[in-house]
C-alpha cells in the first residue's frame, strides 16, 4: 500500500524511464548549475548548499555530485512514512519551480549579454578568416619583393661604385668651382650692399683656402679674397661709425666685423661709444620736456617716453653686446655694468625731477600708473644688468616718492583742519556782525567731525593705491611692512592725530599770543571733538587703517590708549582753558564796576546794577552754550530755599553786628581776628579745581572764577553805607541765579556771604538793609 501511494511520488518521476527525453532534464540542469558554479568560483559544496559536515560522495544527497535516484527512492521507500513521503514529494516540486524560475530569471537578465557575445564571436570568426587570407597575401607579396630587390641589388652593384665617385668628384669640382669664383662673388656681394653674404662665402673658403695656401693657385685665390675683405671691413667700420642706422644694424655690424677677424676690444670699445651716443640723445630729449616751454607732458605720457626710448634702447644695447662680447668674460660685464649705471643714473635723475612737479598734485592714480609702468620697464634691464643696480635704484626712487606722497597728504589733513576752524571762525562770528542767529555748536562740530573724517579716508584711499595687487612694487618688502606700519599708520594717521591736538592746544597760549583771540566757542568746540576722538574716533580710523592695510612689520607703533590719553588730556587743557577764559571775561566787567565806582558817596540802593544783570545773562548764555555739546551732570541735593535766601544777616556781618558794640573803638583787630577765626573752620573753595567733562563742573569753574575776582576787588575799596547796602543788593540779586548753575549751592552761598562780609570789613559805618527790602528791589529788578 505505501508502495501504491508513493508511486506518483518522486520515486515514479523521471528516475522511472532514464531513456526518455524527461530524464535528459535533470543532466542538463546539472551541468548548468556546474557551469554557474565554475563562473561565480564557488566551490561543490557551497554551489549545493550542502552542510559543511556532510559526505560529497553521498548519492542520497540531491546536491551532490554522486546523486543516485533509485538508491534516493529505496531510502526514502524505507525510512518514511506515507506522510513524510508526500510532504517530501510536496517539497521537491516546489524547489524544482524554484529553481526553474531562477533558471529563467537568469536567461532574461543576461539575455541582451548572450545574444552580444554570440556575434561578436561570429564577427570575430569571420575577421580572423579574413586576415589570416590576407596575411598569406602578404607573406606571398614580401616573398616576392624581396626576390626582387636581391636581383636588382646583384645588377647595379658595378655600376653603385662607379655613381658614387662621380658624385664625389662632382661634389669636389663644385667646390673648386666655388673657391675660383669666390673673388668675383665677393666683389658682386659687396657692391650689392649683401655684406652678410660675403662674410659667410668668406667663412666657408677661409679654412681650405688657409690649408691649401701653399699651392699657387690657392694662394693668388687667398690674396684676392684678403684684398676685397679687408675693404669690406673698411665699409662696415664705416657704416657703423656713421651711427645713421638703429641699434640692430650696428649690432649686424660688429658681428659682422668679429667674423672677419677684427679686434673684438676695439670693437667693444666702440660700440658702447655709439650706443652711448644714441641713449644719450633720448635723454636730451627727455630733458626738453621737463622745460618750461612747450608745457611737459603728465607723468605717465614722460615715463612711457622714457620707457620706450632710453630704456628700451638701453636693453637693446644690454642685449646685442652680450650676445656679441660673450668672449670677453668678466672683464667686459663690468665695462657694461657700469655704461649702464652712468646713463641709468642720468635717466633717473631726470625722472626724479619729473616726478617733483607732481608732489604739489592730488591725484595719486596717475602718479601710481606711471610709477607702476616706470618700475616694470626697468625689470628687464634690471635682470639683464644685474651688477649695475638699476632695478634696486628704480624701487628707492618708488619708496622716496611714496614717503614724499605721504608727507604731503598729512599737511593736505593738516591743512583740512586749519580750514575747518577757519571755517567755524567765520560761522561764529558772521551770526554777530549780521545780528542774527548763526548755525548751532552741535551742528559745527557735526561738520567738523565729518569734514576731517572724510579727508582722512581720501587719504587712506589715495596711498591705498601703492599697495594694489596690480601695482609691480606692491609686494616689495617696504610696501608690505614699513610702508603701511610706519609710513601710514605712523607717519600719516597717527601723526595727523598728535598734530590737530597740538594745533588745538596751542588755542591754550597765555593771553597776548595766539590764545588771546580765540572766540571761547571755538575752545569748547575743539575740547568736544577731542573728547569724541578718544571716545571712539580713533579706535574707527586706527582700527580702519589696520583693516586697509595689513601690516606685515614687527616694528612698534603706538598704542590706541596712548592716543586716547593724549586725545583727552588735550580735551580737559581746552575746556579749562575755555573756564578761564569765560571767568576772565565775566570778572573783568565786575572788576570795572567795583573799580569805577564812588562806594563812600554812592546813593541808597533803588535797584540792581546793570553788571550784574549782565552777569547773570552771560552766564545764562555760557550754560545754553555748553549744553549743546556736554551733559548735564551731577548736582547736590538742593535745599527748598534756595533762590529764598536773602543776604540781610551774613554770617561774618551777623558776627560783626552782634559782637562790635561790646568792644572799645580801638577793637578792628579784634574784630578781623574775628573774621579769621571763622574762616578757618569754614570749607576751603579751590578755585581753579580741575573741570569735568559736564556742564555743571564748566558752570562752577567760571563762576567761582568770576566771584572770586568780585572778592579780591571788593577788597581792595572802602565802602559808605550805603555802598554796603548796594553790594548786599547785587550780591543777593546773584545768589536768586546763580546758585542753580553750579554742583553745589552752597559755594555760592559762601563766595557771596565773604564778599559782603569783605565790604562790611571795609566799611566805616555797616549798617546792613533790611532783608525784606532787599528782596523787593531784586524782585523789582
Amino acid at each position: 500500500m505505501a508502495a501504491a501511494a508513493a508511486g506518483p511520488g518522486p520515486g515514479s518521476g523521471p528516475g522511472d524511464s532514464p531513456e526518455g527525453p524527461e530524464a535528459e532534464a535533470p543532466e542538463r540542469r546539472r551541468k548548468a548549475h556546474g557551469m554557474l558554479k565554475l563562473y561565480y568560483g564557488l566551490s561543490e559544496g557551497e554551489a549545493a548548499g550542502r552542510p559543511p559536515g556532510s559526505d560529497p560522495l553521498d548519492p542520497t544527497d540531491l546536491n551532490g555530485a554522486h546523486f543516485d535516484p533509485e538508491v534516493y527512492l529505496d531510502k526514502l521507500r524505507r525510512e518514511c512514512p506515507l506522510a513524510q513521503l508526500m510532504d517530501s514529494e510536496t517539497d521537491m516540486v516546489r524547489q524544482i519551480r524554484a529553481l526553474d524560475s531562477d533558471m529563467q530569471t537568469l536567461v532574461y537578465e543576461n539575455y541582451n549579454k548572450f545574444i552580444s557575445a554570440t556575434d561578436t564571436i561570429r564577427k570575430m570568426k569571420n575577421d580572423f578568416r579574413k586576415m589570416e587570407d590576407e596575411m598569406d597575401r602578404l607573406a606571398t607579396n614580401m616573398a616576392v619583393i624581396t626576390d626582387f630587390s636581391a636581383r636588382i641589388s646583384a645588377t647595379l652593384q658595378d655600376r653603385h661604385e662607379r655613381i658614387t665617385k662621380l658624385a664625389g668628384v662632382h661634389a669636389l669640382l663644385r667646390k673648386l668651382q666655388f673657391l675660383f669664383e669666390l673673388p668675383s662673388r665677393l666683389t658682386k656681394c659687396v657692391e650689392l650692399g649683401a655684406y652678410g653674404q660675403a662674410v659667410r662665402y668668406q667663412g666657408r673658403a677661409r679654412a681650405v683656402l688657409q690649408q691649401y695656401q701653399h699651392l699657387p693657385s690657392f694662394r693668388a685665390i687667398q690674396d684676392d679674397c684678403q684684398v676685397i675683405t679687408a675693404r669690406l671691413a673698411q665699409q662696415l667700420r664705416q657704416r657703423f661709425r656713421e651711427g645713421g642706422s638703429g641699434a640692430p644694424e650696428q649690432a649686424e655690424c660688429v658681428e659682422l666685423l668679429l667674423a672677419l677677424g677684427e679686434p673684438a676690444e676695439e670693437l667693444c670699445e666702440e660700440f658702447l661709444a655709439h650706443a652711448r651716443g644714441r641713449l644719450e640723445e633720448e635723454l636730451r630729449s627727455l630733458e626738453a620736456e621737463l622745460g618750461p616751454s612747450p608745457p611737459a607732458p603728465d607723468v605717465l605720457e614722460f615715463t612711457d617716453h622714457g620707457g620706450s626710448g632710453f630704456v628700451g634702447g638701453l636693453c637693446q644695447v644690454a642685449t646685442a653686446y652680450q650676445e656679441l662680447f660673450a668672449a670677453q668674460g668678466p672683464a667686459g660685464a663690468e665695462k657694461l655694468a657700469a655704461f649702464a649705471q652712468e646713463l641709468g643714473g642720468c635717466y633717473f635723475a631726470l625722472v626724479e625731477r619729473r616726478l617733483a612737479q607732481e608732489q604739489g598734485g592730488s591725484d595719486n592714480s596717475l602718479l601710481v600708473r606711471a610709477l607702476d609702468r616706470f618700475h616694470r620697464r626697468l625689470r628687464a634691464p634690471g635682470a639683464l644688468l644685474a651688477a649695475a643696480g638699476l632695478a634696486d635704484a628704480a624701487t628707492e626712487i618708488v619708496e622716496r616718492v611714496a614717503r614724499e606722497r605721504l608727507g604731503h597728504h598729512l599737511q593736505g589733513l593738516r591743512a583740512a583742519f586749519l580750514g575747518c576752524l577757519t571755517d567755524v571762525r567765520q560761522a561764529l562770528a558772521a551770526p554777530r556782525l549780521a545780528g542774527k542767529e548763526g548755525p548751532g555748536l552741535a551742528e559745527l562740530l557735526a561738520n567738523v567731525a565729518s569734514s576731517i573724517l572724510s579727508h582722512i579716508k581720501a587719504s587712506l584711499a589715495a596711498v591705498h593705491l601703492f599697495t594694489a595687487k596690480e601695482v609691480s612694487f606692491s609686494n616689495k618688502p617696504y610696501f608690505r611692512g614699513e610702508f603701511c606700519s610706519q609710513g601710514v599708520r605712523e607717519g600719516l594717521i597717527v601723526g595727523f592725530i598728535r598734530s590737530m591736538c597740538q594745533t588745538a592746544q596751542s588755542f591754550c597760549d597765555s593771553p597776548g599770543e595766539k590764545g588771546g583771540a580765540t572766540p571761547p566757542a571755538l575752545l569748547l568746540l575743539l575740547s568736544r571733538l577731542c573728547l569724541d576722538y578718544e571716545t571712539a574716533t580713533i579706535s574707527y580710523i586706527l582700527t580702519l587703517t589696520d583693516e586697509q592695510f595689513l601690516v606685515q612689520d614687527q616694528s612698534p607703533v603706538t598704542p590706541v590708549s596712548t592716543l586716547c590719553a593724549e586725545a583727552r588730556e588735550t580735551a580737559r587743557r581746552l575746556l579749562t582753558h575755555y573756564v578761564k577764559v569765560q571767568g576772565l571775561v565775566i570778572s573783568q566787567m565786575l572788576r570795572k564796576s567795583v573799580e569805577t565806582r564812588d562806594w563812600l558817596s554812592t546813593l541808597e540802593p533803588r535797584n540792581v546794577r546793570a553788571v550784574m544783570k549782565r552777569v547773570v545773562e552771560d552766564t545764562t548764555a555760557i550754560d545754553v552754550q555748553v549744553g549743546l555739546l556736554y551733559e548735564e551732570g551731577v548736582r547736590k541735593a538742593q535745599s527748598s530755599d534756595s533762590s529764598k535766601r536773602t543776604f540781610s544777616v551774613y554770617s561774618s556781618s551777623r558776627q560783626q553786628g552782634r559782637y562790635a558794640p561790646s568792644y572799645t573803638p580801638s577793637a578792628p583787630m579784634d574784630t578781623n581776628l574775628l573774621s579769621n577765626i571763622q574762616k578757618l573752620f569754614s570749607e576751603r573753595i579751590d578755585v581753579f579745581s580741575p573741570v569735568e567733562f559736564n556742564k555743571v563742573s564748566v558752570l562752577t569753574g567760571i563762576i567761582k572764577i568770576s566771584l572770586k575776582t568780585l572778592l579780591e576787588c571788593v577788597r581792595l575799596r572802602t565802602f559808605g553805607r550805603f555802598g554796603l547796602q548796594q553790594v548786599q543788593v547785587d550780591c543777593h540779586f546773584l545768589q536768586l541765579y546763580l546758585w542753580r548753575f553750579v554742583a553745589d549751592e552752597e559755594l555760592v552761598h559762601l563766595l557771596l556771604d565773604e564778599v559782603v562780609a569783605s565790604a562790611a570789613l571795609r566799611c566805616p559805618d555797616p549798617v546792613p538793609m533790611e532783608p525784606s527790602v532787599v528782596e523787593v528791589i531784586c524782585e523789582r529788578g
